[in-house]
């Protein structure tokens, strides 16, 4: 038992020292080199799709007045009831008609540094949805016909928005991919694979308004109000970062 005691201790000590100088050196040791840095290119991409609108929004008001709040309340009621009439006979869905705000205030004129008070002014807004926008000038026409007395605006979009989007995306990478091509072989270098597409951030454009004030229109006008759509605009931009050799 004797003899053992110093061969076992012997082997464990060579055990130690052979776990420690068979493994590779962690990475990132000081005085190690680091690894060459990937050459890269990034490239910014536009794109901008233009497309003919397919959908309009007309917002709509009622607006009356009376010396008490009930009476300004209640004319204002009839007023509107008139309006989303006609628009039911218009044959547009009932889902396609919103309300928007309503408000009833008391008005006040000044006299002698004294409030006093004018009545009560009651306004009812709507917003009515058309998916087929040659009608646009017929509704606003029926509309304040059966007692609307303003449209503030018309908006145009698109039905399908997110396709228009995608689209405008795709382009937008297809533009910068080309323009990171063109900066690669102007360093006499290829484009490896892309390793990152960025869309940045932008401003959404909100659905092209066309104002169309129409109070005290006639209600009997022999001319329909006329309405051009023009193109709505879908903008697209990304930023992208390939390696190259």
């Amino acid at each position: 038992m004797l003899l053992r005691w110093p061969l076992l201790v012997f082997a464990l000590c060579l055990g130690a020292v052979g776990s420690v100088y068979g493994q590779a050196p962690p990475p990132g040791v000081p005085g190690q080199p680091p690894p060459p840095p990937i050459p890269t290119v990034v490239a910014t991409g536009q794109a901008t799709v233009r497309l003919p609108p397919d959908r309009a929004y007309l917002t709509l008001s009622t607006e009356t007045r009376a010396a008490k709040p009930a009476e300004a309340q209640q004319r204002n009621a009839q007023a509107m009831a008139a309006v989303q009439q006609k628009l039911e006979g218009a044959r547009l869905p009932k889902e396609s008609v919103r309300t928007l705000a309503y408000s009833l205030d008391e008005e006040y004129d000044f006299i002698d540094n004294r409030r006093r008070s004018k009545g009560f002014r009651a306004v009812n807004t709507i917003e009515v949805r058309l998916d087929d926008i040659t009608r646009v000038g017929e509704i606003l026409d029926l509309a304040v016909a059966a007692g609307a007395t303003s449209a503030q605006n018309i908006r145009f979009d698109l039905k399908e928005r997110q396709t228009a989007e995608r689209q405008a995306l795709r382009l937008a990478v297809a533009d910068a991919r080309a323009r990171a091509e063109a900066a690669a072989a102007g360093a006499n270098a290829t484009l490896v694979a892309v390793t990152r597409i960025e869309e940045q951030a932008r401003d959404v454009p909100v659905p092209r308004p066309m104002m169309a004030t129409m109070r005290g229109a006639a209600a009997d006008a022999a001319v329909e109000t006329p309405v051009n759509a023009g193109e709505i605009e879908i903008e697209a931009t990304v930023l992208l970062t390939a390696t190259i050799k």
